[in-house]
């Protein structure tokens, strides 16, 4: 599976949890640490946690699994790491002060569309 299949499953894993904003972010001209950053949010700590579980399942069931999994259990701010894809989920308020997107300078966005 290519890192842009990745985030498009990531995406609709996401979205199948009714994941709010979600946005895939090609980081490739910007960074070595991935390829891509998936970022999206739930209105709460239990929702954060059901997309995460969600998107852990998905993948999962697609045979890759995530090198390092964080903030799980405080639900706030879950990252985990796909090595090319990262991905974050958030409740609002850490993404709006966190503000990865524009921390990164608002890389091209990629269209959601089906995984191929």
């Amino acid at each position: 599976m290519t890192p842009l299949q990745l985030s498009r499953l990531i995406a609709e894993a996401a979205a199948d949890k009714k994941a709010r904003e979600v946005v895939r972010l090609d980081i490739r001209q910007r960074s070595s640490i991935a390829d891509y950053f998936v970022i999206c949010e739930g209105d709460t700590d239990r929702q954060v946690r059901a997309i995460t579980d969600s998107i852990v399942e998905k993948v999962k069931a697609a045979g890759v699994r995530p090198l390092r999994t964080s903030g799980y259990t405080d639900g706030s701010w879950v990252v985990l790491d796909y090595a090319s894809v990262i991905v974050h989920v958030f409740l609002p308020g850490e993404r709006s002060y966190y503000d990865l997107e524009s921390l990164w300078k608002a890389p091209a966005r990629v269209a959601n569309g089906p995984v191929a």
